[in-house]
């Protein structure tokens, strides 16, 4: 019986592709300078890896083994053509902010990871859940890492949103410190190193306080002896 609530959990975060896999780095750091950058990249990367679970699921059973990898990066540069046209014709300013990232989701191995790991081998449902799950993980991941960055080189949050929801969001950003002045590392690539290495952190240490929390209960519970019967004769 599938387990929909682990396919959720480890896409979110048992599993994240971007803090435990840490896979598809290039354009997390890449793009991650400010929210909308951070949400355009994470929403494109969420709807490939839906669509290609889905399309490696369908056919798992009728592609050999010989062209599987090659069957595979075609459904993802297919997914990836299609939305790649479809931020040049709806997002067309954001696109050419994101520029090559958008192409190389083809070759982000979460991506081609989770079609051969996973949706290779379960039904449809279980492999688009996993695929909007690893892809929710990736985007929160994201955000985090470009709401961090935004903050501390902008001194704002949620600023040109209207690049990616149009002009209904021009007034959506927030400014933390007016006059602010700007943290030029924050903005440059060691600065999207630092700010990763320290989500990772967090994580791990709320993990090992979930795991220390968890053996602390397991310790407190009562024990209690078992009878136990034994029958036949004993020589």
């Amino acid at each position: 019986m599938t387990d929909y609530k682990k396919i959720s959990m480890d896409g979110l975060w048992n599993n994240n592709p971007a803090t435990v896999q840490i896979l598809g780095l290039c354009p997390l750091l890449a793009v991650s300078g400010s929210v909308v950058n951070a949400m355009g990249l994470g929403l494109a990367t969420m709807l490939v890896l839906a669509g290609s679970n889905f399309a490696v699921s369908l056919i798992r059973h009728f592609v050999t083994p010989a062209v599987r990898l090659p069957a595979f990066v075609m459904i993802i540069a297919a997914l990836v053509t299609v939305i790649e046209m479809l931020m040049q014709a709806l997002t067309f300013e954001l696109y050419e902010i994101l520029g090559i990232f958008i192409p190389l989701i083809v070759t982000n191995c979460a991506v081609l990871g989770r079609a051969d790991a996973f949706a290779s081998k379960n039904a449809p449902l279980p492999a688009v859940l996993d695929g909007l799950m690893m892809g929710a993980g990736f985007l929160f991941v994201l955000l985090l890492l470009g709401a961090m960055r935004e903050a501390l080189g902008q001194g704002t949050l949620f600023s040109n949103m209207q690049l990616l929801f149009g002009p209904m969001a021009e007034n959506w950003q927030i400014t933390l410190i007016a006059d602010y002045r700007g943290f030029l590392l924050a903005i440059l690539p060691p600065g999207a190193f630092i700010g990763l290495g320290l989500i990772i952190a967090g994580k791990n240490v709320i993990d090992k306080r979930l795991k220390d929390a968890a053996k602390r209960r397991e310790a407190a519970e009562p024990k209690t002896s078992r009878r136990v019967r034994t029958t036949g004769t004993v020589t």
